[in-house]
């Protein structure tokens, strides 16, 4: 059985990729607890400048494994009370970069969010439907969005629960970049270097000087969504939700 979380190093440059294809790289108890271990590893390693994030095609990362969610009820989400890897990202003194390979939603988009900034495939999808599953984000959603699309169109994105094709997430500020799908890693690889070239007690540096820039909005919004939105949902809820995705799912093919 293949790892959840595969890791390569490349001068400086660790590659993270979420792999479970099968499941569009949803996040089981088991990615989630590698990811959030392979984010700290990180962060304590001196050799590595700057961090890739990416998936496993199809999918950047579906969010919440609903159907594990479901089947193990409160079990589940304690995980992410000692390995949250969804806020990690977020947390790094790293630089992050995320190469976003196909679609990213819920969960999956609010790690995309913790990046420092994002590249996309041609093939990547974007999409907030936390509230169309029955389920609110609790993982940076409505800190993050709004910061980076303004907070009107985080607002449409989260109410209406609209896909946001890649063409479209560059021009609303979502991702910095997009470029064709064999040309991803390699491109975010080579913006890696350029960062990996500068010391990294000055790249951590100005990246603590931005983070501080923006604590002021996303830490209170932060907490306000996740007081909210609490860690905890009935196992029948996420049976619906899970239920909701796989028909609006088999709808879109």
């Amino acid at each position: 059985m293949s790892q959840p979380l595969a890791s390569v190093d490349r001068d400086g440059i660790r590659v993270l990729t979420l792999n479970r294809p099968e499941a569009r790289n949803a996040l089981s108890r088991s990615l989630v607890e590698s990811l959030f271990d392979a984010l700290c590893a990180a962060d304590d390693d001196e050799s590595v400048s700057v961090v890739v994030l990416t998936g496993a095609d199809p999918a950047f990362c579906a969010g919440v494994d609903l159907k594990e969610a479901a089947r193990r009820g409160r079990d589940y989400f304690e995980v992410y009370e000692s390995h949250n890897c969804v806020t990690r990202v977020g947390q790094m003194r790293t630089p992050v970069i995320g190469a976003v390979n196909g679609p990213a939603f819920t969960g999956g988009l609010e790690i995309a969010l913790g990046c420092d900034f994002l590249i996309a495939s041609e093939r990547a999808i974007f999409g907030d439907t936390h509230a169309h599953v029955g389920i609110l984000p609790g993982g940076g959603m409505t800190a993050r969005l709004p910061q980076l699309v303004g907070a009107a169109m985080a607002r449409r994105m989260s109410m209406t629960g609209e896909i946001v094709d890649a063409r479209r997430a560059e021009r609303i500020g979502l991702v910095t970049e997009v470029v064709a799908h064999g040309d991803l890693l390699p491109r975010a690889l080579e913006l890696a270097a350029q960062i990996a070239a500068v010391p990294r007690t000055t790249m951590r540096g100005l990246k603590e000087i931005y983070r501080r820039g923006s604590a002021a909005v996303i830490d209170p919004a932060l907490a306000a969504e996740q007081g909210i939105a609490g860690s905890q949902v009935p196992a029948e809820d996420l049976d619906q939700a899970y239920r909701r995705v796989t028909e609006r799912n088999r709808r879109q093919r």
